[in-house]
């Protein structure tokens, strides 16, 4: 197991590394608008879709409702069509029309704050949970693991987990607490730009000589 001085030096030079590059867009939503529901909403659309796609599929979206009492209303072609062309979007437009409809007949039109409550929508997984918790209500109480996160970390040697779920469970207790609010914005970043998927750019990497490699057939 790696040591926490190791995992606090490994995290400030990502973190160095990466500050020349865009936040993923949910971040980006959560500090302009503070606003949970957004965050929520913004998660649901991100999920297997490009951030770019994401992003101007929220603004479109937002424009016509930014609040469940509003957004229910809607017709769900006409949330289709505004979220249009994000991944599983008619699933993600009757998702929103359900949230929505039990965010104000259980919780007055409130997100709630908790993971046990937030796990009861249909729709909404231990990731988007976390985010809307960590980035919507500004609490670090998890670490948000997405794809990136997750295939990093094993990467890396610091755990050895079959899916992002068990990822975020063995961080949690090896990761110090002040980095669990920045540690999934600043990993999505290094895996979209440098530690990528396929073929990570290991010659350019600024943390090769702590990376155990695992998994990783071929480089750049």
């Amino acid at each position: 197991m790696k040591s926490e001085k190791e995992i606090s030096k490994v995290i400030e030079l990502v973190k160095k590394a990466v500050e020349k590059f865009e936040n993923p867009i949910v971040t980006e939503v959560a500090d302009l608008t503070r606003d949970p529901f957004k965050v929520l909403i913004s998660c649901i659309l991100s999920l297997r879709t490009k951030d770019q796609v994401t992003a101007k599929a929220s603004k479109r979206l937002f424009e016509l409702a930014d609040n469940p009492y509003d957004m229910v209303k809607l017709d769900k072609r006409r949330i289709e069509k505004a979220i249009y062309p994000v991944g599983f979007y008619k699933t993600k437009a009757k998702r929103i029309k359900e949230i929505c409809k039990k965010l104000i007949e259980e919780y007055n039109g409130k997100v709630p704050d908790t993971i046990e409550e937030l796990l009861r929508f249909k729709g909404v997984g231990r990731k988007t949970a976390a985010i809307t918790i960590v980035y919507g209500h500004k609490r670090a109480d998890y670490i948000p693991v997405d794809v990136h996160v997750h295939i990093i970390t094993n990467r890396l040697g610091w755990v050895k987990t079959k899916n992002p779920d068990d990822t975020m469970h063995e961080l949690m207790r090896i990761v110090p607490k002040k980095y669990w609010y920045d540690l999934n914005d600043t990993f999505v970043k290094f895996g979209q730009n440098i530690c990528v998927t396929i073929s990570p750019f290991c010659s350019k990497c600024p943390i090769y000589e702590y990376c155990d490699r695992i998994g990783v057939t071929r480089s750049r």
